[in-house]
């Protein structure tokens, strides 16, 4: 696949850079007092430049970090309120979203709390003597910039349980139309492009939007940083430890590992973060497995040895995450990114379950770029939107086992059929065959038979699914849609979460051509496509545990 924008093989991709530049900041800070240890470190080594590199924006873990980053600001004691103010005048701050979606915050669950999403981005900028240096290519400056890596973190209302989803930055998915915040240029929508070029149409809200257009999950905040921002990042946190299977060593990054346990400093955590080919299959697939146990390793660092009793290096941590930020306004200030920390300093450090966008060859390019595999990929943003956790272990309420100390959950109440309204669509003309008449209407008849009095044939629309499928978009709808499913002998896994199907919409699809239940062959296939019926390979799903098996090394990559 192509290298955007990175030194291994020079591919480039023309657009409309998605970067700003900002003034240096070797001066004194908003409070006179001469910037601190991690921004003077970073002067000197931009020789005094008199511009500004743009805001990093590269990846993951900085969302702990952020979070532990403003741990320094109680630290300080007396010099607390000019600290703050000079950190917060480090931070650069974006619009969340340049799109036009509609798409609504979720709804408080029974005690208040509502879930989180955040948009992590890597981009790879060439902006600035260090990540020109970093990064290679310094002709580069000035392009257009792209988001090479990108990970949705869903943090549970409850933050019982998170799930990151990592997305190959070739992937093709369509990208809305997006307005530039300072320019006020339309950018018209992409039926299909790679999603790490939605950055070229103003900058990391196009990201967000694009994100939001793909899954149907309402985004709350996204953090940005690029090369220059990891190093620092590493540096301050004391290294990352990682582990390999075998001794590697990449020629285009000149990353040089020893096989079991290593401790990633400065710009071998740049190296191991852009390394490409040398983990897994040496596909992108392989290089995202990478990135997810560097992000967990660096948050449980994050987590274990911050002390307040040492303000040293609280203070560069603080210096090095808000120099490394560029973050969407509502969390631009440093005490929001102290509350932020906090709040996700809550999540078990054994409940982080990680996955790439599940995905498959792009037909038109099946060599170069990808396209997300429809079914395990919507199930997965279902999960997502519905909060469930993709380890499959629901939390109990407190007490609801029905112990002292605590109520027993309430039942829900049974579902009445008759009440129920369903759209029953004929989708039977799909894999290549041709539909057949009458399907719709024979499976309303079932239902009808079944007490859904309110079924009807919906001829408005032209489908064609391999797999018959009971979709519902409101989150509330789903024990309608599972009792539907019930009652036509469907397998769970073909109860599903839409954002295109605004009522309960049941496709009959290839797989169920006659007879008005559903085949039993056919239902036992699906429900054993994956744990629990689920079309998500239980295989692709990585947790913080599995940071103990050392990452597969590409054998072409070894010494």
């Amino acid at each position: 696949m192509p290298e955007s924008g990175i030194p291994d093989d020079g591919k480039e991709t023309s657009g409309t850079a998605g970067g700003g530049r900002r003034a240096d900041r070797t001066g004194t800070g908003a409070d006179g007092r001469p910037p601190g240890r991690a921004a003077a470190r970073k002067a000197r080594a931009k020789g005094g430049r008199g511009r500004k590199k743009p805001k990093p924006r590269w990846k993951r873990v900085l969302i702990w970090t952020s979070g532990s980053v403003a741990l320094l600001v109680l630290a300080v004691g007396g010099g607390a309120f000019l600290y703050i103010q000079y950190l917060n005048s480090q931070i650069e701050r974006a619009p969340l979203d340049l799109g036009d979606s509609d798409l609504a915050a979720p709804e408080p669950d029974e005690n208040g709390n509502t879930p989180l999403n955040i948009l992590l981005i890597g981009s790879d900028s060439r902006d600035g003597e260090e990540n020109q240096r970093l990064g290679g290519r310094a002709d580069l400056a000035g392009d257009p910039v792209r988001a090479d890596v990108q990970i949705l973190l869903h943090a549970s209302a409850d933050r019982s349980n998170a799930t990151l989803i990592s997305i190959p930055r070739d992937t093709q998915v369509p990208i809305p139309q997006c307005t530039d915040p300072e320019t006020d240029e339309v950018y018209p929508a992409h039926e299909s492009a790679s999603i790490n070029t939605a950055m070229y149409y103003g900058g990391p809200g196009c990201v967000v939007a694009t994100w939001k257009e793909l899954t149907g999950i309402y985004i709350d905040h996204f953090m940005m940083v690029e090369f220059y921002g990891v190093v620092q990042m590493a540096d301050a946190i004391g290294g990352v430890p990682v582990c390999v299977d075998a001794n590697m060593e990449d020629p285009k990054t000149h990353l040089r590992l020893e096989e079991g346990p290593n401790t990633l400093e400065g710009e071998d955590a740049l190296q191991w973060l852009r390394t490409r080919y040398a983990f897994g299959d040496g596909s992108d697939v392989g290089r995202a497995r990478a990135q997810q146990m560097y992000m967990t390793s660096m948050a449980e660092e994050l987590q274990a040895n911050m002390s307040l009793g040492d303000a040293g290096q609280l203070m560069d941590l603080a210096e090095a995450a808000v120099d490394a930020l560029t973050v969407d306004d509502a969390l631009g200030s440093v005490t929001s990114l102290y509350d932020l920390g906090q709040d996700l300093r809550r999540i078990p450090a054994d409940r982080i379950n990680m996955i790439t966008l599940p995905h498959l060859p792009d037909p038109d390019d099946p060599d170069v770029t990808l396209i997300p595999d429809q079914e395990p990929a919507e199930e997965l943003f279902a999960l997502v939107r519905d909060d469930r956790p993709l380890d499959g272990e629901e939390e109990a309420p407190a007490g609801g086992d029905g112990e002292e100390g605590g109520e027993p959950p309430a039942e829900e109440e049974p579902i009445d059929p008759a009440l129920v309204p369903v759209a029953v669509q004929n989708g039977t003309g799909a894999d290549g065959l041709a539909p057949v008449d009458g399907r719709a209407g024979d499976i309303t008849d079932a239902l009808r038979a079944a007490g859904f009095a309110r079924a009807e044939t919906d001829t408005s629309a032209a489908v064609a699914e391999s797999q018959t499928s009971v979709y519902y978009g409101d989150v509330d709808d789903r024990p309608a849609a599972e009792a539907i499913a019930e009652a036509l002998g469907l397998p769970g896994s073909a109860v599903r979460n839409s954002t295109t199907h605004d009522a309960l919409t049941l496709v009959v699809g290839a797989d169920w051509r006659e007879g008005t239940e559903f085949p039993q062959e056919a239902a036992e296939e699906e429900e054993g496509a994956g744990e629990g019926g689920s079309a998500i390979d239980p295989d692709d799903v990585h947790s913080t545990e599995d940071n103990d098996d050392c990452i597969a090394v590409n054998p072409l990559y070894t010494w």
